[in-house]
């Protein structure tokens, strides 16, 4: 007897001319969302979602693409300015920015939210002879 799916309620997320954009740049992958002042994530879109596998998706193309797709979506629904937090070392990072700047949606503030390092990881112990 096969299970009944129930489709998952999708949520409103109030859309506000404010927002906020997350560009996550790892080496591997670009993850770019646009979010509300509150944090309830209006778009969103990621290199691997676009298709680019491989070494592909650290690329700034890859990067660019997942921007204007996010953007696209929410300067549909309203969104106007954003403050952007940018968080790891990957090379995506200024040319997501440039996009959503470029798709109409103004960006007020630049903030660098990517960890450093202080004093590495602590060595491993003494080797034993």
């Amino acid at each position: 007897m096969a299970k009944k799916t129930v489709a998952a309620k999708k949520r409103n997320v109030k859309v506000e001319a404010n927002g906020q954009l997350h560009v996550h740049s790892s080496f591997n992958n670009v993850i770019v969302s646009l979010t509300n002042n509150n944090g309830d994530v209006i778009s969103w879109s990621s290199a691997g979602k676009l298709g680019f596998r491989g070494s592909k998706k650290n690329t700034p193309y890859a990067a660019q693409m997942a921007a204007q797709d996010c953007a696209k979506v929410a300067y549909d629904l309203g969104l106007r300015k954003v403050k952007a937090f940018v968080n790891g070392p990957g090379n995506g990072r200024e040319s997501a920015i440039r996009t959503v700047h470029g798709a109409g949606i103004e960006v007020t503030e630049i903030i660098d939210n990517t960890p450093l390092p202080h004093n590495g990881c602590r060595p491993p112990k003494r080797r034993r002879v």
